[in-house]
């Protein structure tokens, strides 16, 4: 149809537009054959439009708002290609309309052990029905997640399959994202959006773009950092341990309050060494695992996961060592004391299945505006039963041990659903034990930005002489007028217990008005039990003082987090 060398300017001009621009292109074009009077679509024309544009449904399950911003994305490139499409959180997805959809795509994310987000998973369950029929049905799944993690994108993979043995139809094979997803999934959607009628020169119009703008690989910056400061918040008497750990760095580091910080821990070196002696294995033998290499003591201490293994792990110790080891969450060093290897290259074979260790993240208590080329955070010691013996969470007890000018290397987790608001906005803060950090940022910036938006915190902890964390900085807000309104809640200074919801109930028809008037709530902490007996207080407030139904305080509850003013950063 054209000649080669105009086909080839054609092709680099193509490679220099955006994807709307080639849209554009491509109506700018057909207008130019109307005039003519040339139709704008042939039978034999690849890029012909469907007669009739078909619909497509996204739905998205996300705890930091990742998965919604991609189907937000997806949405405005479905309708610039002709597609209408609608886009429903699974939490509020009628789950009975699954069976009538004709296209759907589903953007979900991965948590915990393989765990989709709370709010996924009734649609989770409901697809693990084997009586739902789907044969109407065509699909496509992206899943986002982190791969420093074993189950990595494991509820996408989960939902994937399960509607495919549903009945429905894969319009596009599942796309799995790292850390960096966002390039990466536009260019799936790309691929996927010819599949549902959608034009497809401008849907494919990525293919032929240059390699250099299409998205880079996957990753993360990594920060060398120092440690500058290592305090223990709580006071004497106090049955807790708290650190606030204040982290060096001879670069900018670029994070905004709400981000949290990630570490790669270290595991202990004395357990280590109790492996190496219970398997006679050579420490400085050299071997390479799926994702690193170096001398088995090397790796043990600073790439691989020996605590709490997961079933997988299990699984693959069982059939290595040809024992039966029960699915239950145990350290390698308590499961070899009980199962012992019978030589020093059985243990290798273990060595070469262990997951990496999976980054820990802890909430980001310090402000760029306020502490310039340095980074903050609350760490509370972890400690709990396993099998009748005490443990030590692995990442508390690392960092809490580091001492002053000690090198460790850290990532910034962004979360850009959970932000401040602006300046003249209020804010009510729920921030009991460690969850204060995200809160100490919050007030850092708003008191060094200036912002008028009234503060009201709620903090809570078992005993005010010994738990009350970043007490004198606090009291300063206080007095200064940064922080508004301050409501404590010390559980075990009394009798009975109380917490931060018992303050919130006390204070509900204020902290109702507060909402009205436009407040955004923040909720940092505990996700069990703390988050959700936060969430039942909100209701039973919203119902009480907004003299609501039930129902109606939960569609209250739901409008705020559409607002972006219901926000949580729990774990």
């Amino acid at each position: 149809m054209l000649a080669e060398a105009r086909l080839k300017q054609l092709h680099d001009l193509a490679g220099t537009l955006s994807n709307e621009e080639l849209i554009w292109s491509h109506g700018y074009l057909a207008g130019m054959l109307a005039a003519k009077g040339v139709a704008a679509s042939s039978e034999r024309g690849p890029s012909a439009m469907a007669s009739t544009p078909k619909k497509l449904s996204i739905v998205y399950g996300t705890e930091t708002g990742n998965s919604k911003n991609l189907a937000t994305k997806f949405a405005q490139k479905a309708k610039l290609a002709g597609v209408v499409s609608k886009i429903i959180a699974l939490d509020q997805y009628r789950l009975t309309d699954l069976a009538k959809e004709e296209n759907l795509l589903v953007v979900i994310s991965t948590h915990g052990e393989g765990e989709p987000p709370a709010s996924a998973k009734k649609f989770y369950d409901y697809v693990h029905d084997d009586t739902v029929k789907l044969s109407n049905t065509n699909f496509a799944v992206i899943a986002l997640g982190d791969s420093a993690y074993p189950l990595f994108c494991k509820a996408g993979e989960d939902v994937d399959d399960r509607l495919t043995k549903l009945g429905g139809s894969r319009l596009h094979p599942i796309q799995k994202c790292d850390v960096d997803y966002e390039g990466e999934a536009l260019n799936w959607f790309d691929q996927v959006l010819p599949t549902i009628g959608a034009n497809k020169s401008a849907a494919t119009s990525s293919q032929s773009l240059p390699s250099a703008i299409r998205a880079s690989g996957n990753g993360r910056k990594f920060y060398r950092g120092r440690i500058l400061a290592s305090i223990n918040l709580n006071g004497r008497g106090s049955k807790k341990e708290t650190y606030h750990i204040e982290i060096g760095c001879d670069e900018r580091i670029e994070y905004q309050p709400g981000d949290s910080l990630g570490i790669v821990p270290h595991n202990r070196k004395d357990i280590v060494q109790q492996l190496i002696k219970l398997t006679g294995v050579e420490p400085s033998t050299q071997m390479e695992t799926h994702k690193a290499k170096g001398s088995v003591e090397e790796l043990l201490t600073r790439n691989l996961n020996i605590c709490h293994l997961s079933t997988s792990n299990l699984k693959n110790i069982a059939s290595i060592t040809s024992r039966s080891i029960p699915d239950v969450r145990l350290d390698l060093i308590d499961i070899l004391k009980k199962h012992p290897v019978t030589n020093p290259s059985q243990f290798l074979e273990i060595v070469k299945i262990l997951s990496p260790i999976a980054p820990r993240l802890y909430s980001i208590s310090s402000a760029p505006s306020s502490h310039e080329n340095e980074v903050h955070i609350t760490v509370a010691q972890n400690l709990f039963l396993q099998q009748e013996e005490m443990k030590f969470g692995l990442c508390s007890t690392f960092i809490g041990n580091l001492e002053e000018g000690s090198p460790v290397n850290f990532y910034i987790h962004h979360n850009r659903q959970f932000k401040l608001p602006e300046g003249e906005k209020d804010m009510i803060m729920v921030g009991p034990g460690s969850g204060i950090a995200a809160m100490r940022s919050f007030l850092y910036e708003r008191d060094s930005l200036g912002a008028t938006g009234r503060n009201w915190l709620f903090f809570g902890d078992q005993h005010f002489t010994s738990d009350f964390l970043y007490q004198t900085e606090i009291q300063k807000w206080l007095e200064t007028g940064v922080l508004t309104k301050l409501s404590t809640a010390f559980s075990r200074d009394q009798q009975e217990k109380i917490y931060v919801q018992h303050k919130m109930k006390k204070h509900g028809k204020e902290l109702f008005d507060w909402m009205e008037s436009g407040a955004s709530v923040y909720v940092c902490g505990t996700k069990d039990p703390m988050s959700k007996d936060v969430e039942a207080t909100l209701l039973t407030i919203i119902e009480t003082y907004g003299n609501k139904s039930h129902e109606q305080a939960n569609n209250y509850l739901l409008k705020l987090k559409d607002d972006g003013r219901y926000l949580l950063d729990v774990y």
